[in-house]
This record gives structure tokens, C-alpha cells and sequence, in this order.
């Protein structure tokens, strides 16, 4: 197995990646992308939400960089800010990240990404699995799946209708 080389966050932060690349600790690290039924539930979780924007004051982006600690940088599939963030990249932590499940991704591994996130400021992180999306929460008391078919946050700003999302997957 060959040694991963390390770059600089500079390096990392002046460079493309295509698609972007998580940083950790000097390793650029690459994300299991979705297949169709990732891309597809990603963009209409994200509308869904945009949609209450006005609402309850919050702002939805896809795929953004945030700085988690000085030398990690993750790219949550969705994240909410309260508000348009003023950052290039994200360091304020959002109200909430999203991660959906790629066929590679191991839940243990996306409990990894949802610690740091969590040790960054964000109360919590929902998780969904797209073929039969099935929900986890992971929040300072652990990962709890949800039978509830509607998740909303802990302030209440946040909500998502699974069963308005399965419709129009189903569509």
C-alpha cells in the first residue's frame, strides 16, 4: 500500500478537485458519490427545504466546503445555515447537515463525518439511506434511527416530509 502525500490546506483550498474531495489532516480523501437515487433524493430534499427558506430564515446549499477543524474540511451533501452564510467556506457551524448514503458508504463510516460535524457546533445530523430511506439522527446523545416519517430539529426550523419526498421519487 502506497503513502498517501500530504499537501498543505492552502494547496487543498487552491485546487479543484472534480468532484471536490474532503481534506483531513493533510490527505485529500475521496467521497463516494452518489448513483442516481443519491442525486435524485439530494436535489429534492434540498428544494423541499429551500422552498421554507422564507419561512424560517434559513438557507440550504449542496455540497459545500466546511472547515470542521483547522486542518479537515468536509462536503456534506446538504447543509442549512440560519440565514445566507457569509463565508466562502463554511466554519460557523450550520443548524444541520445531511448526508445520504451511497451503495459504498458504510454507516460507520458517515458516523465518522457526522462526529466531527457534531464536535464542530452542529446540534445535529440526519442521515438517510435513498432505496428505502430509512432515517438516522445523530445528535450529542448518539445515532438514533427515526420511525417517524417526518424529521424536523430540535428549534423547529427545520422540517422534512419523507412521505411528500417518496411521492415525488416515486413520480
Amino acid at each position: 500500500m502506497q503513502a498517501a502525500t500530504l499537501i498543505s490546506v492552502n494547496e487543498y483550498l487552491h485546487t479543484s478537485y472534480d468532484p471536490d474531495c474532503d481534506y483531513v489532516d493533510g490527505v485529500i480523501e475521496e467521497r463516494n458519490l452518489g448513483e442516481t437515487s443519491h442525486g435524485i433524493l439530494q436535489t429534492l430534499i434540498a428544494v423541499y427545504l429551500h422552498n421554507q427558506r422564507n419561512a424560517s430564515g434559513i438557507r440550504v446549499m449542496t455540497e459545500v466546503r466546511m472547515r470542521t477543524q483547522p486542518t479537515r474540511f468536509r462536503i456534506p451533501d446538504i447543509a442549512i445555515t440560519d440565514g445566507k452564510p457569509t463565508e466562502r467556506i463554511l466554519s460557523i457551524p450550520p443548524l444541520l447537515c445531511i448526508e445520504i448514503l451511497s451503495p459504498e458508504d458504510r454507516l460507520s463510516r458517515i458516523q465518522i463525518r457526522a462526529d466531527e460535524y457534531l464536535a464542530m457546533g452542529v446540534p445535529e445530523v440526519w442521515i438517510i439511506d435513498p432505496e428505502s430511506l430509512r432515517t438516522y439522527i445523530c445528535d450529542s446523545s448518539g445515532l438514533h434511527e427515526v420511525r417517524d416519517r417526518v424529521l424536523v430539529t430540535k428549534d423547529g426550523r427545520v422540517r422534512l416530509d419523507l412521505d411528500a419526498i417518496e411521492q415525488d421519487l416515486r413520480a
